[in-house]
């Protein structure tokens, strides 16, 4: 066995003959779904992208080294429904809501076909509802695969690591230490300050961050740094390799 078939959770690392294994072997798969859009002034537009795919790589090697849990993890998808940012003018790629669902499932019956019996969604944007498809898709291949959608425990880890007093959002304090910890050298951190946004209306159908935010950041930045955000991260990898041991432990249960 190679050391990259032995110890890689990324599905692109491997060959066809080794996926085909972890399917049969009945591994996880893990979708992660990312986004292009303005993250502020100092951060780069594929932060959501890169952290989901970053965050389902450690937590599923996390969850191997303490439950046995096994997972591949597909590379992120890179675009998806932004409209919301779109009043800033550059910087999105804004997909529609039924091409960005149409690929979503169209992934997940690829797996299938696969011979992978379980699937994990994980939205690196909260704003995109994929309910639907995971039920539609739970629906037809019911008795033969599962899709999990798990929620994101990033603000009540927040919550309780940091202050749930400082406002977050967007390119917020949370984002920002992350990014210092792991990849400080992407942080414009001479850019890192006070929006003073205003609060938002997350159910608006219609959301546009323009009309809180003249920067693109929704909360504050200015709290963030690289000891948060080791204490952050740390604490997000162990929420989502536990999100994952369920998973896996649900699907075993049909």
């Amino acid at each position: 066995m190679s050391s990259i078939e032995e110890k890689s959770k990324r599905f692109g690392d491997l060959t066809y003959q080794e996926i085909g294994k972890r399917a049969q072997q009945g591994w996880l798969a893990i979708i992660p779904t990312g986004c292009t859009e303005q993250q502020g002034p100092h951060l780069p537009v594929d932060f959501d992208t890169w952290f989901a795919e970053a965050l389902m790589v450690a937590a599923a090697e996390k969850a191997a080294q303490d439950s046995a849990v096994q997972a591949v993890v597909l590379p992120a998808m890179p675009f998806g429904p932004t409209p919301e940012h779109r009043n800033f003018g550059s910087g999105f790629i804004d997909v529609p809501v039924s091409l960005h669902d149409a690929l979503v499932e169209a992934t997940l019956t690829s797996l299938v076909t696969q011979g992978f019996k379980r699937m994990v969604i994980w939205r690196g944007c909260g704003g995109h509802a994929l309910n639907g498809v995971v039920e539609r898709f739970n629906q037809r291949y019911q008795g033969k695969a599962q899709a999990f959608l798990p929620p994101h425990p990033f603000h009540e880890i927040w919550c309780r690591l940091a202050d749930p007093v400082i406002p977050v959002g967007h390119a917020d304090s949370f984002t920002t230490s992350i990014s210092l910890y792991l990849r400080p050298e992407t942080v414009r951190q001479e850019w890192i300050t006070n929006p003073h946004s205003t609060e938002v209306d997350w159910n608006d159908p219609n959301l546009d961050f323009a009309r809180y935010s003249s920067t693109g950041v929704i909360g504050d930045p200015t709290y963030a740094s690289a000891e948060l955000g080791k204490r952050l991260w740390e604490a997000v990898v162990e929420e989502a390799a536990h999100m994952l041991q369920e998973a896996a432990s649900r699907g075993s249960d049909r």
